[in-house]
């Protein structure tokens, strides 16, 4: 595990292209923005992944993926799937966790992430050993 290497899923990723009326939102998307900053400073590494891939590729809204998309090339690791990524998803599934969830979570951990950032509350409540799933405040308020 790589301590200063992150994930961010697609909904973090998302949070600035939501209204931005709710307080909370407004925070993540303040914390969210503040955490790219700090990767492109080098503070933090990135890993990006095939599952990012499709599903920014889904994105009906040009502008978000064309925006999102960026990051792939700052990103420090890019991984497609794997066989071993494919079962670290199903048993990650038996969490009650989606199945693109479940991928994103193998994909951070076939990365050596150490934090799994996102704004997803069904996600928050989840508890997998091999990785920190957080909020991109709780993040920031966690290492600085």
């Amino acid at each position: 595990m790589i301590e200063n290497r992150i994930y961010l899923d697609n909904c973090c990723f998302n949070r600035p292209f939501d209204a931005q009326t709710n307080l909370n939102v407004y925070l993540e998307t303040q914390a969210k923005l503040f955490i790219q900053s700090e990767i492109l400073n080098k503070r933090f590494e990135l890993a990006w992944s095939y599952i990012m891939d499709y599903e920014i590729f889904s994105n009906p809204n040009h502008k978000n993926k064309n925006q999102i998309s960026k990051w792939k090339n700052i990103a420090i690791i890019d991984v497609d799937e794997t066989e071993i990524i494919i079962s670290t998803a199903n048993q990650i599934m038996k969490n009650n966790i989606k199945p693109k969830d479940s991928l994103h979570i193998a994909c951070a951990i076939e990365t050596d992430c150490k934090y799994f950032l996102t704004t997803d509350k069904k996600l928050l409540n989840k508890n997998i050993n091999e990785i920190t799933i957080i909020n991109p405040i709780n993040f920031i308020q966690l290492l600085y």
